[in-house]
């Protein structure tokens, strides 16, 4: 008999010999599972055990082995093949938590943070895997967990290791590895706050992050994520003038060369795009002075990038030079503009654009926000918003205020009202004061159904409707002819 089909019926000897003996300790029937390299099989074991809190959890043990017997080698827990991180053969002494929900139980918030802190830490290590896949799914891990949930303590704790991953990622990594690197490193930068600890992260990732950004051999969809992430990482943490205007510098440096592009779209005006957008941010926090200078220099050339090919540029232009018309106006109520009126011109026609060679989707987000920058830049208005959070609202009734929720907003993307009612530097952005003190009851109360929000949803559609159909010409409406 060959010796790898003896080998094979010995490991099938002992597989089976195991499955007798915890079939009798398991609560479920065994289940084969197939393991991520195709020489291997196994099976699945899983049984409820209770700790001593009374709380109960699922214990999921994989028992694989070869079937071909002997050692495989050249075998890695991570290939390219097999990076996910879903398909690694461990055991897990932790289970979903609304596992526990379903059969009635309590959940401990403490155990349940205890376990949602272990998931991050196995993640952490993870981003230092040899394979960019699992790389990237661990960096998109930890950016889910660090966007919905305040961890100031656990990342406190393991800052340095964070930002040397973060680094390492962006270093050696690609394309959406460094995109969602870069995004980790803001939200890092978030969760630490504006002091010392997130000062030093900016000043270790940002030589990294330009680097990206002047690279060309990088892809464009890392570069602009790079350009627009450096923006905010600097926006919260730097306290240094210096580092500020050398950041300011090199966005400005991107995004004049639109200028002379003499209206035309190219492959970097996605760049050029996020560069601006993150100047403008940077601008926010200047002194007046430095602000007086950059009015003096870029109002005169921004409406240029009005004529541009790229709707997104065309917006980004508008809201900027609604932004600076904001902060001449503030510095002095008798500003005047000399070429005001071609300006106006030009706002009103993209206000009111209806060419046919335009997708209609991007004509109504432009005529959307040209109405509003035509009302800022012609008669210094603002059409506050008001944004509802918990038991709390927030208005924007500001270009600046309009500029840093979007961004802010980008960036969290659905945990943006929880760090709104929880977190105490992006309240401070905002002006809401300390966030409030309320218990899980509390804000499982405040939580409004599916049903509940479906109504509330159709409800305003329908009144909109209403109040947009006021505005529309009907041809009932003509009147007699006599």
């Amino acid at each position: 008999m060959p010796k790898s089909k003896k080998r094979s019926n010995r490991a099938a000897g002992y597989i089976g010999g195991l499955s007798t003996a915890l079939q009798n300790a398991v609560d479920k029937p065994l289940m084969p599972v197939g393991l991520p390299h195709p020489g291997f099989s196994g099976y699945l074991y899983t049984k409820r055990l209770t700790n001593d809190h009374d709380q109960r959890y699922d214990l999921a043990v994989i028992i694989g082995y070869s079937k071909y017997g002997g050692r495989q080698k050249n075998i890695q827990p991570f290939s390219d093949d097999d990076s996910s991180v879903e398909t690694m053969s461990h055991c897990s002494s932790y289970s979903d938590v609304a596992s526990f929900a379903e059969d009635g139980a309590e959940v401990d918030e403490e155990a349940a943070q205890e376990d949602f802190e272990f998931k991050l830490k196995g993640l952490i290590e993870l981003t230092m895997d040899k394979s960019a896949k699992t790389r990237q799914a661990a960096l998109e891990g930890l950016k889910s967990g660090l966007s919905s949930k305040i961890l100031s303590d656990f990342i406190l704790e393991r800052r340095i290791t964070l930002t040397d991953s973060i680094g390492r990622c962006l270093k050696k990594g690609k394309g959406e590895e460094q995109r969602v690197a870069a995004a980790l490193a803001c939200l890092l930068c978030c969760q630490l706050g504006s002091g010392m600890e997130s000062e030093e992260v900016f000043k270790t990732l940002a030589p990294v992050l330009k680097s990206i950004i002047c690279d060309r051999s990088a892809s464009m969809p890392a570069r602009q994520a790079c350009a627009g992430y450096l923006g905010l990482c600097c926006f919260i943490a730097t306290d240094d003038i210096e580092d500020l205007y050398l950041t300011m510098e090199c966005m400005e440096n991107l995004f004049t060369k639109q200028y002379h592009s003499e209206g035309g779209s190219d492959n970097a005006s996605a760049l050029h795009i996020q560069a601006l957008l993150s100047w403008a941010l940077l601008l926010t926090i200047c002194h007046s002075s430095e602000v007086k200078k950059k009015i003096d220099i870029h109002l005169c050339k921004l409406p240029r990038l009005l004529s541009c090919d790229d709707v997104n540029m065309r917006i980004a232009a508008g809201e900027t030079l609604a932004l600076l018309f904001e902060f001449a106006r503030e510095a002095n109520a008798d500003f005047y503009y000399e070429e005001l009126e071609p300006l106006t011109e030009t706002l009103k026609a993209l206000a009111t654009d209806c060419n046919k060679h335009r997708a209609k989707v991007d004509r109504r987000k432009q005529r959307s926000v040209f109405r509003d920058v035509l009302s800022a830049v012609e008669d210094g208005e603002f059409q506050s918003e008001m944004i509802r959070f918990g038991r709390e609202r927030m208005h924007i009734d500001c270009w600046v205020k309009r500029l840093t929720y979007g961004v802010f907003k980008e960036l969290f993307g659905s945990g943006m009202q929880f760090h709104l009612m929880t977190n105490g530097f992006l309240r401070s952005i905002f002006e809401l004061g300390p966030p409030l003190l309320l218990d899980a009851a509390t804000l499982k109360a405040m939580k409004v159904s599916r049903d509940e929000r479906h109504m509330n949803n159709s409800a305003a559609f329908k009144a909109r409707t209403k109040a947009r159909s006021k505005l529309r010409d009907k041809r009932a409406d003509v009147g007699e002819f006599f």
